[in-house]
């Protein structure tokens, strides 16, 4: 092994993506991640429980800070409104976007992985629904409500992860709440 270098957390990080691109997610083993970035499997293992949490580190967080910023909005908004906080919360804590590219060009590839994400947005809605029924939201429009701005956020990622996009995330997200909005009003 080298000598020891700094952020071996984000070393890890870059190889595994490195890696899952260039070979694919199922050919790509720990012990090539952890040589790549030249690092113990050990080391791995310290940082990720395994190679699928490389694509979800963050997960936890990311669920955080939308549900806080969900929690501290001010209570005269609407429901919508409020959630749009949470929304604004996940643009400024995503990784910049080529990173997010990678990401999303190899779940794409894999059904298992494809499931996994699906997850983590079931759990985003519902820990958003729990926070807006906290905040005296009844059912079912609290959940209703989740569920939209989990749309919202997965329409807004999928533009900005294009390779012709390169608008901000918080803007596409404005957008696309935006067209939310002219839709139910009208109807």
């Amino acid at each position: 092994m080298a000598r020891w270098e700094p952020d071996s957390r984000g070393r890890l990080t870059q190889a595994a993506l490195a890696l899952y691109g260039e070979r694919g997610f199922e050919n790509t083993t720990v012990a090539e991640i952890a040589e790549r970035a030249g690092l113990t499997e050990r080391t791995f293992f310290r940082h990720f429980a395994d190679k699928r949490e490389v694509l979800f580190a963050g997960s936890h967080e990311l669920q955080d800070k939308m549900v806080s910023a969900v929690r501290e909005a001010p209570e005269a908004r609407t429901p919508i409104d409020v959630v749009a906080a949470g929304l604004e919360a996940a643009a400024a804590f995503l990784p910049e976007r080529e990173r997010a590219r990678q990401r999303q060009v190899i779940i794409s590839a894999n059904h298992d992985l494809q499931e996994r994400e699906l997850i983590k947005f079931a759990s985003l809605s519902a820990a958003l629904a729990e926070t807006l029924r906290g905040r005296g939201l009844k059912e079912p429009a609290a959940s209703l409500t989740a569920e939209l701005a989990m749309s919202v956020f997965r329409i807004a990622f999928e533009r900005w992860v294009a390779e012709d996009n390169d608008r901000d995330l918080s803007e596409l997200m404005g957008e696309a709440l935006g067209e939310l909005k002219a839709v139910t009003a009208g109807a």
